[in-house]
């Protein structure tokens, strides 16, 4: 039986709900959600492929008004993966607080990524196609022939 615990933003309680195969704690009210510590990476995961290179996640905090639901202590917030989007969480690693919507947009950047990967990818292997086609000759005689020089 889960404890009930309020939502850091408007107190309400946090009802249990299925998001995408996740058991996640939802507010009734001003619809933001709570995530255990692991739940992120869960919900990241119905994006893209296990074995990802999902890159870090943050790199600096920043103190927030909101409290913990958890353990009450006051939580930070980051941008996520460097976006505009600022989510907060539990520095004891209780969790992630995303604000109603925000889940959309943690789902929009991993698609994003995950596009971007593929075409760093495919740009990646055109390369080194060209420059297996270009034989064995120097790096700089691959450069001017690539722009028109004379070998």
């Amino acid at each position: 039986m889960q404890m009930d615990i309020k939502c850091p933003r408007c107190q309400a309680n946090l009802e249990l709900e299925k998001h995408k195969g996740i058991d996640v704690d939802r507010c009734p009210e001003c619809k933001g959600m709570w995530l255990d510590h692991h739940e992120l990476g869960h919900l990241e995961d119905t994006v893209v492929e296990t074995g990802f290179a999902k890159g870090t996640m943050w790199m600096r905090s920043f103190g927030s008004d909101l409290a913990c639901p958890r353990c009450a202590e006051h939580m930070n917030w980051f941008r996520y993966r460097r976006f505009d989007l600022e989510i907060d969480h539990c520095p004891q690693e209780h969790g992630f607080w995303l604000d109603a919507g925000e889940e959309r947009r943690v789902l929009e950047i991993m698609e994003e990524r995950k596009s971007d990967l593929k075409r760093s990818k495919s740009a990646q292997e055109d390369w080194d196609k060209f420059l297996s086609s270009m034989g064995n000759t120097s790096f700089m005689d691959k450069i001017k022939r690539m722009f028109g020089g004379r070998r």
